[in-house]
């Protein structure tokens, strides 16, 4: 892609974390997931080599919708479900620009469902972090698109009958190029994710397992728990095996076309039977069912799950202008809005 001059900058490598805090007091309930997210993403910044003037936040309504005021950069704190639309124009306007949108599982997947598949689909070059803790926290504990069947809240008082959103499949329905899940509380795990999703040409989709301490506290405790975590999780890494387990001998093989969890030294079970993973796959059959996976039976899949190339929307677009703007006839508005006939009123 062609890029005029405004579009240049000179990289600074010498901020650190303290440099993206604000003055601003944070205002989350002590103990939620979000201080935790944040945290992580003052010390990812540094580590992009932008200026923070080469960095914006965009969030819709929620509770994560607050990140913008805590990241000194630049930032919209938009409307609700839009913050999309205004990610798109901003990373438009300045192609330069690293740009990250931040959202809930209720802003982005129930009244901003379609603004979000259609970035998916366009492969626009954004950073989207979302986070996922299953309820709506803002408005005081309604079900969500992804809480679970059965929940009971202040608005399903009897349990919901909803089938919940899982939003690694709602992503590879829409062609996602990037998708990857971390938790809350691995703020190490969130940081590597979260630079290579600024790395990745096009739109990268980092689902994030939030803790809602007050209206959904414990929602991924089988996941987190100290007990459980290295039984039920699985950290995919490009070209490694898929083992895990609290003695690092289980893994995951396929059986016909469905996965397995074996165990390594069991039944004549070795490491060169466990899959090794492939972000970088075209094919999303295996992603997706990785993306499935849920515990008990199966470990819940963490880290990068897919990443692949593909053409972005930024680049077709800026191709298409810098094809254009020799051709054109009018060099400026001001030109086209004084041509052919004009009047005063």
């Amino acid at each position: 892609m062609e890029l005029t001059p405004q579009h240049i900058t000179q990289e600074n490598t010498h901020l650190t974390a303290k440099d993206f805090a604000t003055n601003q007091d944070v205002r989350w309930c002590p103990g939620c997931g979000d201080y935790a997210i944040l945290n992580a993403i003052q010390k990812t910044l540094p580590e992009i080599g932008k200026n923070r003037e080469d960095i914006v936040f965009v969030s819709g309504i929620g509770c994560s919708s607050r990140f913008p005021y805590y990241v000194e950069t630049y930032g919209f704190h938009s409307i609700h479900g839009r913050a999309p639309a205004i990610a798109t124009g901003v990373k438009l306007a300045n192609p330069k620009l690293s740009v990250w949108q931040v959202t809930g599982d209720g802003d982005a997947l129930a009244i901003g469902g379609n603004h979000f598949i259609h970035a998916l689909r366009r492969n626009i070059d954004i950073n989207i972090l979302l986070f996922n803790n299953e309820i709506y926290g803002l408005t005081k504990g309604q079900f969500s698109p992804t809480s679970k069947t059965g929940i009971v809240t202040k608005s399903s008082p009897q349990g919901t009958v909803d089938r919940a959103f899982n939003p690694g499949n709602l992503a590879m329905g829409a062609s996602a190029t990037f998708f990857a899940r971390v938790v809350d509380v691995e703020p190490k795990k969130m940081v590597e994710v979260f630079i290579e999703a600024e790395k990745h040409r096009g739109t990268s989709l980092v689902e994030i397992l939030q803790n809602c301490v007050i209206f959904n506290d414990k929602a991924f405790a089988n996941v987190t728990d100290k007990d459980g975590k290295l039984e039920n999780q699985l950290w995919v890494k490009q070209g490694e095996k898929m083992i895990f387990g609290n003695q690092n001998n289980k893994g995951l093989r396929l059986n016909g076309l469905k996965l397995e969890v074996v165990t390594i030294g069991e039944n004549g079970i070795t490491e060169n039977d466990i899959l090794i993973h492939d972000a970088n796959c075209v094919e999303s059959t295996l992603h997706n069912m990785l993306i499935n996976l849920s515990a008990p039976e199966f470990p819940v899949v963490f880290g990068i799950i897919r990443s692949v190339v593909a053409p972005t929307f930024n680049d077709g677009i800026w191709n298409q202008l810098n094809e254009e703007k020799p051709k054109a006839k009018f060099k400026s508005v001001n030109e086209l809005l004084n041509s052919g006939v004009t009047w005063e009123i």
